[in-house]
């Protein structure tokens, strides 16, 4: 896989400002965007780092994981990785064996150990109810995209937000290609890269106890529990995700 033209002309811009500090490259998961993480970019923005929000494809985890892996390889200087959801199986594979990526911060996300699938994971502890929300749409090369019907987004997804914002969020929702929930981890970067992980007690995509799991099988440096949190409890509780990057970069 290749990176067209203006994305690296991106990454240039992104990594000339900001030098003394790392990198923070965001990835979000299925059922979000890269808008997603708008609150925690401002923040970050304005205490000197660059970033940068990548728009995570969702067509499969090995695809998924050597695009990142290429905008990784385009950014000069130390790296921090922060995932969201299957963004964290993106992380945990894309970075893995850069040395330029000095931390990883799993915001809700899934941290698979090789062999391990997100389907999997999120099905090992009860608690998880996302199946009964999904809206399949059959694609025409045999593959099928998920959607979260949007009228189960904001109690599934989002329960933390105000309904009107997530109603924009059901609205704006990527899709993930249903195979990429049931494909198989690498060997993960979090067995060579300190990690860090914050959730919400109330995740309804990944129960709490599955977060739980990985956090302590990763390592943790610090786990942060969010009382009431909902999977996408890094939106509401931005200054949380924020503290926890800063922490991780100075680490």
């Amino acid at each position: 896989m290749t990176i067209r033209p203006h994305l690296e002309e991106m990454i240039m811009n992104i990594t000339t400002t900001g030098k003394d500090k790392p990198t923070i490259v965001l990835v979000h998961g299925a059922f979000a965007e890269s808008a997603s993480w708008n609150g925690v970019i401002a923040a970050l923005l304005d205490d000197g780092f660059p970033v940068l929000a990548v728009a995570n494809p969702l067509r499969g985890l090995a695809y998924d994981s050597d695009y990142l892996r290429n905008v990784l390889a385009g950014i000069d200087g130390d790296i921090v990785c922060a995932g969201h959801s299957y963004g964290g199986c993106v992380i945990s594979n894309g970075a893995a064996g850069n040395a330029a990526v000095k931390a990883l911060v799993f915001v809700g996300g899934f941290a698979p150990d090789a062999g391990e699938s997100a389907a999997e994971l999120a099905g090992r502890y009860e608690g998880g109810t996302l199946g009964e929300t999904l809206a399949p749409v059959k694609l025409s090369d045999g593959n099928t995209d998920l959607y979260i019907r949007q009228d189960r987004y904001h109690l599934q997804f989002a329960a933390d937000s105000p309904a009107a914002e997530a109603a924009i969020m059901a609205a704006g929702q990527r899709p993930i290609v249903e195979s990429a929930l049931n494909e198989a981890s690498g060997e993960p970067a979090w067995k060579t890269t300190p990690s860090w992980f914050l959730f919400g007690t109330e995740d309804k995509n990944i129960p709490a106890a599955v977060h739980r799991f990985m956090a302590q099988r990763a390592g943790s440096r610090r786990t942060v529990e969010l009382a009431g949190g909902s999977h996408s409890v890094g939106i509401p509780e931005a200054p949380a995700v924020v503290d926890l990057i800063r922490e991780a970069a100075a680490g």
